[in-house]
């Protein structure tokens, strides 16, 4: 992991946008990249607020020129958009085997001055949204996407493994939803974030030996953790015929024993993006606490200690100015 100060900008392609980055957050997603999830090799970063400086293409500038010079977020995932692609026309352009995915695979991302982007990826923030709530649209679309997946019936028992960013967001984002929420953590301090939104939170010191009793049965499991172990932890737990949702990406492997899957016939959702507008116009409405989950602001030039502080206990979101 190094700092580059003469990085070239990145390739215009048309039908994409030039973004100036204002502000980008460091993901735990970027964390596993570098211990060698995905095996990624350019610029990180996935989550971003920007101002849009150049738009390529006649048609593109013809139907998209209105968000030049506006402030935007985007979806990560480039795809191919043509007419002939079964994902692309069915509304699973985020599933497009031709896909490019911004600071994650093949598409150099934000911790940089400028990314590229696909214009149909790109959502104007509104006025009322600060750089620093814009920027968790893409995190808390990934916990709207849970909504979209899975029928949440109001009287579900649900239980977050993690207390960290996605565990927080995940908590905030159903708690909308008026279910009956439980988390379990490690840190004191992430825990009374989540009981201040009306979560019951437990403390857990070895996330592999759960023995709550009193949180059973659990209709809805989501998968939080950042740990390869996360999903075996999620079986122990999940009522037979429940639902375990995934959300952690890790670069560790791990062996999984899959009869309890068989057996107890349990429904695995493996749930990655989601959509910008619902979380743009929650932040809109402010129906979130997004400054408790900031931990701490850097520069792009103290980007390695921004990324470095981001690796500690205890550590949620870390932001870094361009």
């Amino acid at each position: 992991l190094t700092l580059e100060h003469d990085y070239p900008l990145p390739t215009p392609h048309e039908g994409e946008a030039l973004i100036r980055v204002l502000i980008t957050g460091i993901c735990n997603t970027d964390l596993e990249i570098i211990q060698g999830y995905m095996g990624f090799q350019g610029v990180l970063g996935h989550e971003f607020v920007g101002v849009v400086e150049q738009i390529y293409g006649d048609a593109a500038l013809s139907r998209y020129g209105h968000i030049l010079g506006k402030r935007v977020v985007g979806e990560i995932n480039a795809a191919c958009y043509q007419p002939d692609c079964f994902f692309c026309q069915r509304d699973m352009s985020s599933q497009c085997p031709q896909r490019t995915t911004l600071g994650i695979d093949r598409r150099d991302g934000a911790f940089a001055e400028y990314l590229m982007l696909p214009v149909q990826n790109l959502y104007p923030v509104p006025e009322q949204v600060s750089d620093e709530e814009a920027v968790f649209t893409e995190p808390l679309a990934a916990n709207f996407e849970i909504l979209e997946q899975v029928h949440l019936h109001p009287t579900d028992h649900i239980l977050i493994l993690g207390d960290g960013k996605m565990g927080q967001l995940a908590a905030q984002v159903l708690s909308l939803s008026g279910n009956n929420i439980a988390m379990f953590g490690h840190n004191v301090e992430k825990l009374a974030l989540a009981e201040s939104r009306g979560i019951r939170t437990y403390l857990v010191h070895d996330s592999t030996n759960f023995t709550f009793e009193d949180v059973r049965p659990i209709d809805v499991v989501i998968e939080c953790s950042g740990s390869a172990q996360g999903f075996e932890t999620a079986l122990q737990f999940v009522r037979a015929r429940g639902t375990v949702i995934l959300k952690s990406t890790v670069a560790a492997k791990s062996t999984l024993n899959l009869a309890p899957i068989v057996i107890n016939e349990i429904h695995v959702q493996g749930s990655r993006c989601g959509p910008f507008g619902p979380a743009l116009h929650a932040l809109n409405l402010h129906l979130f606490d997004i400054q408790s989950l900031i931990s701490a602001q850097y520069t792009l030039n103290e980007g390695l200690q921004a990324l470095e502080y981001a690796r500690q206990k205890g550590v949620l979101k870390v932001l870094m100015r361009i």
